[in-house]
């Protein structure tokens, strides 16, 4: 089943929730689950963190671009010039080189991928366990998540999840 089928799915569902809230009286809640991860603070902290943690090897790693992109302008300017056995050696190193860079970037790649993934779904828990603390908080029967087609402002709770998200983040960074 392709992502929007699934997209389509969940749509049909929460739509078809939604008649049976309103007709029991039912409070609702719409909340843009997209902008909650790209501006709850935890979410940036987290990207913030792996830039750090991956700070040092991507430097690194581009010193070995910038190495290999050199050997290779002086290889193309000055290999005609070499003996055939130095122009060989030359080759060789820079095929180890050029190995050893896609190596380390498609293992970088990965790590990267996966710590991002861990972060994620680290705020994901928390940014979902706010919502629906809110929601109780506030008595709503049912909150729908982004995408939805259309929501009246009146029920956007995004901004106020946002604004708990804040201030559980600074409480936390105040009492480590």
């Amino acid at each position: 089943m392709g992502q929007h089928a699934s997209a389509a799915c969940r749509l049909a569902f929460a739509l078809a929730l939604v008649p049976l809230a309103v007709h029991a009286q039912g409070k609702l809640g719409y909340v843009d689950m997209k902008r909650l991860l790209d501006n709850a603070p935890q979410v940036q902290a987290g990207r913030e963190r792996l830039q750090r943690e991956f700070a040092g090897r991507d430097m690194a790693l581009k010193r070995d671009e910038a190495r290999l992109a050199e050997l290779k302008t002086d290889f193309e300017r000055n290999g005609a010039l070499l003996s055939k056995a130095d122009a060989d050696t030359k080759k060789r190193e820079i095929d180890a080189l050029e190995r050893s860079v896609k190596r380390t970037r498609d293992e970088l790649r990965g790590e990267l991928k996966s710590r991002s993934d861990q972060e994620l779904d680290k705020s994901w828990q928390e940014i979902n366990n706010t919502v629906v603390d809110y929601a109780r908080e506030q008595g709503l029967d049912l909150v729908v998540p982004s995408p939805v087609v259309y929501a009246d402002p009146r029920i956007d709770i995004t901004d106020r999840v946002l604004e708990r998200l804040r201030r559980e983040f600074q409480t936390r960074q105040a009492n480590p």
